[in-house]
C-alpha cells in the first residue's frame, strides 16, 4: 500500500510516492508533456507508476491563492484530479499545497542547486511536500485517536 502525491501544473506533473508505512514521502519523477491540454501520455504514466508503486490513493495539490479562496490553477488541478479518478478507478483527494513549489526551491538553492538542475528536482519535490503535508496530517490525528 502506498500513496502518490502529484503535484499540477501547466506543462509538468511532479509525482511523489509514500513508503508502505505511510510515513515518508519520496520525489520519484517530473513527467513533462508538450502542450497545456496534452495529457494522455501523462496519465498513462501516472497508471504505470500505480502499478509500480502500488498505489491505492491519489493526492493531487491544490493551488490556492494566498488568503485561502480558489486561483485559476485549482480549477485546472480540480478538472485533472477528477480525470484522473475516472481513468484510474482510485480516491484522488485534494490537497492544500500554498508555498511548496517555492519551499521545494528554498530547499535545492539551500542544496546547492542552481539553473537548469533546479528545474530538474523542483516539480517532483514539490510533489513530496505536498504528500508529506497530507501524510503527516492524517498520522497526526491517527496517533491522537490512540
Amino acid at each position: 500500500m502506498s500513496i502518490m502525491g502529484l503535484d499540477f501544473g501547466t506543462s509538468t506533473v511532479g509525482v511523489a510516492i509514500s513508503d508502505s508505512m505511510l510515513i515518508t514521502a519520496l520525489p520519484i519523477e517530473t513527467i513533462t508533456r508538450k502542450g497545456e491540454n496534452k495529457l494522455r501520455r501523462t496519465y498513462a504514466r501516472i497508471k504505470e507508476l500505480i502499478e509500480e508503486y502500488s498505489v491505492d490513493r491519489i493526492v493531487v495539490g491544490e493551488p490556492k491563492n494566498m488568503n485561502g479562496t480558489d486561483s485559476e490553477m485549482s480549477e485546472l488541478a480540480g478538472d485533472f484530479a477528477e480525470e484522473l479518478e475516472k481513468k484510474t478507478g482510485l480516491p484522488v483527494e485534494m490537497w492544500d499545497e500554498r508555498m511548496t513549489t517555492m519551499t521545494a526551491g528554498k530547499v535545492l538553492q539551500a542544496a546547492g542547486i542552481k539553473g537548469a538542475n533546479k528545474k530538474k528536482y523542483v516539480d517532483k519535490l514539490a510533489a513530496s511536500i505536498i504528500l508529506q503535508g497530507y501524510l503527516n496530517y492524517y498520522g497526526q490525528r491517527e496517533n491522537n485517536a490512540l
